[in-house]
């Protein structure tokens, strides 16, 4: 059934190709289909929707890198809303990615909505609601707007109405947040996760081993020690789905299109993520100043090499400068690789700062998906331990890669404050730290087919033996299930039951 009275549209303020592309975001509004879904849906779907349905705040944002399906899970959620009875006019979804007619229209959310408003609901937002038949407001890219917080803030502080808000922008969406405290709640999107994987692949999988409810229980060593029961009772699914996770990386579209060659997979990686990246969504920075294009490469390929360490900022300046031949500063780079990161195609895991002490070592770098390296480098390094076993000599940077997967991992559980631990005087290097309340957990990764009991768990221990860490225990994170030692403080974890986390 139709919704829209064209009939209002000569008496409103906004263009006609405006309104021409808001009918197209909305074809329910007049009873058309919208465009055809995956049948496969991410779990990120259920997680907007258990945000809409508790109410905990106005506004879901969800974040994350591009091409990692936010807006087909925004256009999941709408499917449902509809299915389950919600009127068409009841939802309305802007995509501000790339618009001209959007981007140039002052105060765009405010005038849309008023649009809206008049032509679609023809209520307001606060009637609506009254009559217990709220809108659902659907924001796509929202960080291409300058202003899209205080926007926003109008609209929620004005209104009764709940918004979800997605962006590929840490930066731009942390600073909304900021001006949005009270009012949102925040998901954090990464790519599929290994149960993900294995759902694209038709493999039949467990559901993922930590709910969506709370940090509380990566605190408990019995928690992790259920993880590796879970991994071993699933333990054909879970390598099935590592296997093809190992070959290929976590983007959606590479198991979507796994009939097609890897080469081809890997420059559509390239082209619709990495370069659209560098060369469209960091090019232009404060005051519309044009970003060098061909750094923000260098030091991409950059951490692609370094993956999984922590390089100083002073020796990537130093390559960078050989491989440019130009002059690169220490600053410079520092700064280009924050915008790599609020890109969300890496991570910068920073070190852990205990007691104000100043942090001393660099940030390590994770990537968001190992797909990413082995598209942009042209190198595939395998990770299932099969595979692996056939190129022993790829074992080192196998572990490095590996170090990156658990980062990248952890950093995509939501709240969860993870850092690295630089060696100090007489205090070994931990990987990882895992920060919940008032305990730390310290993690290792030895990707490796043998565990050397007291050489590869100095580290741990002697964090464990401190008691201003306050851990409770710690993690070591292998290559198999059979990795086991002696130290009954220390749980033993593969890494791909580690992934069945999420």
């Amino acid at each position: 059934m139709t919704v829209l009275d064209n009939s209002v549209f000569p008496t409103l303020s906004l263009s006609g190709d405006l309104v021409q592309d808001l009918l197209r975001f909305n074809p329910w509004w007049q009873g058309k289909q919208g465009a055809v879904l995956p049948t496969t849906r991410r779990a990120l779907v259920a997680m907007m929707q258990r945000r809409l349905t508790q109410r905990l705040a106005p506004i879901v944002v969800v974040r994350g890198p591009r091409q990692i399906g936010k807006t087909t899970a925004q256009l999941h959620l709408i499917q449902d809303l509809l299915a389950s009875g919600v009127k068409p006019e009841r939802i309305c979804r802007v995509q501000f990615d790339d618009i001209p007619t959007i981007s140039n229209l002052r105060e765009p959310i405010l005038r849309i909505v008023d649009w809206y408003e008049s032509a679609v609901l023809k209520q307001t937002l606060n009637e609506a609601a009254h009559v217990s038949q709220p809108a659902f407001l659907f924001f796509d890219e929202i960080q291409n707007l300058s202003d899209w917080a205080p926007q926003l803030k109008s609209l929620v502080d004005s209104s009764t109405v709940q918004a979800v808000v997605t962006g590929s922008s840490a930066l731009r969406i942390e600073m909304g947040r900021d001006s949005l405290a009270g009012r949102i709640t925040t998901i954090e999107a990464g790519t599929l996760s290994l149960t993900e994987v294995g759902n694209f692949r038709a493999i039949p999988m467990p559901p993922a081993f930590l709910a969506d409810n709370g940090l509380e229980p990566l605190t408990r060593r019995e928690f992790w020690q259920e993880l590796w029961q879970y991994g071993m009772k699933h333990q054909v699914e879970r390598d099935a789905a590592f296997q093809a996770f190992s070959e290929r990386g976590a983007y959606p579209m590479v198991h979507q299109a796994r009939e097609i060659a890897w080469s081809n997979i890997a420059d559509q990686l390239n082209e619709t993520v990495i370069k659209r990246v560098i060369q469209h969504d960091l090019r232009i920075g404060e005051r519309g100043r044009k970003r060098d294009a061909a750094l923000l490469e260098e030091l991409f390929r950059l951490s692609c090499r370094y993956i999984g360490q922590s390089p100083e900022y002073n020796l990537l300046a130093r390559e960078a400068q050989r491989a440019l031949q130009a002059n690169v500063g220490t600053l410079r780079v520092q700064q280009y690789m924050k915008f790599l990161s609020n890109s969300l195609l890496i991570r910068l895991v920073e070190p852990l700062e205990i007691r104000l002490k100043k942090k001393r070592g660099a940030p390590k770098i994770c990537l968001v998906d190992h797909g990413l390296r082995a598209s942009w480098l042209q190198e595939v390094i395998p990770l299932a331990p099969a595979q692996l076993a056939q190129s022993p000599h790829l074992s080192d940077l196998a572990g490095r890669i590996a170090e990156s997967v658990a980062g990248a991992t952890l950093s995509s559980i939501g709240g969860l404050d993870l850092a690295h631990f630089p060696a100090r005087t007489h205090e070994p290097e931990i990987d990882y730290v895992l920060t919940i309340g008032t305990l730390r957990i310290p993690m290792e990764i030895k990707y490796r087919q043998r565990i050397d009991r007291l050489a590869d768990t100095e580290g741990l221990r002697t964090f464990l033996e401190k008691t201003v860490y306050n851990a409770p225990f710690a993690l070591l994170i292998t290559q198999t299930d059979e990795a086991t030692v002696d130290d009954p403080r220390i749980v033993c974890l593969p890494l791909s039951s580690l992934m069945l986390l999420r």
